[in-house]
């Protein structure tokens, strides 16, 4: 399959779905990836799915990249289940900071499970199609994570900051089931700010070039797919990292 472009042929990638042979006349050679996103939005596949493609650049090494992806999942992976296992089965360590340690675990475990799986997809299989049901969820929960992330961060910061400066009153401030509200706290904040993420970019009319050059679905790379006003987008996230993160190191600190 190829265009001839000036007498000379280029051979499109295999993201073009032609089953024909065309012949475009182009004035300008970087009008090549147009006309092929054009041809992806002609497709019942594309109306509903994004293109992942990985690491831009290194496409060639994408074998090669994903063994440390792989290897390191596995290790962090391992890792986290053993300390929850470990905390799990051993009743001495049913304590405010080794609960702490397990909710950073499963924060960990979560965020990693979230991107690798499918980053892997895309570096042995070259499954760079996601829908876009399917990549909002992915978004959503990555950064529900991250945030509870941070605020068990802060979290713990408070747990030392009581240990050290108020150690007589310690067992009776911080206990389990305190620890246990603190977490749900911590999660239903995480929730409520990153759900009008996906409900902003559900309302957007997306482009024909629906390629995002990341192996996972992040809030911004999504919304510059959108042909629409995305203006809100942007505020609404700005806003989120100074409140959410601006907040949460001003407390660890």
């Amino acid at each position: 399959m190829h265009i001839a472009v000036f007498d000379i042929e280029v051979h499109l990638p295999s993201c073009c779905p032609f089953t024909l042979l065309d012949t475009w006349s182009i004035s300008e050679p970087n009008r090549r990836t147009d006309h092929c996103m054009a041809a992806f939005n002609l497709s019942d596949y594309d109306r509903s799915s994004f293109i992942l493609t990985g690491i831009p650049g290194l496409e060639a090494a994408h074998i090669w990249i994903s063994i440390p992806f792989f290897t390191f999942y596995i290790i962090g992976l391992l890792e986290n289940v053993m300390v929850l296992f470990v905390v799990g089965k051993e009743e001495t360590l049913h304590a405010p900071m080794y609960l702490l340690l397990c909710m950073l675990g499963l924060t960990e475990i979560s965020a990693s499970t979230a991107i690798v799986p499918k980053a892997l997809g895309i570096f042995w299989f070259n499954l760079k199609g996601i829908t876009v049901g399917s990549c909002l969820t992915q978004m959503f929960f990555l950064h529900v994570v991250s945030v509870t992330h941070s605020a068990i961060l802060t979290t713990m910061a408070f747990d030392r900051y009581v240990a050290i400066c108020n150690p007589l009153r310690y067992a009776t401030i911080l206990t389990n089931a305190r620890i246990a509200k603190l977490a749900l706290v911590c999660l239903t904040r995480a929730v409520l700010f990153i759900l009008p993420l996906p409900l902003l970019l559900s309302r957007l009319p997306f482009c024909a070039n629906r390629i995002i050059p990341h192996t996972y679905c992040d809030h911004m790379a999504v919304a510059k797919m959108s042909c629409g006003d995305i203006t809100v987008n942007r505020i609404y996230i700005f806003l989120l990292v100074f409140i959410v993160l601006g907040f949460d190191l001003t407390v660890i600190a």
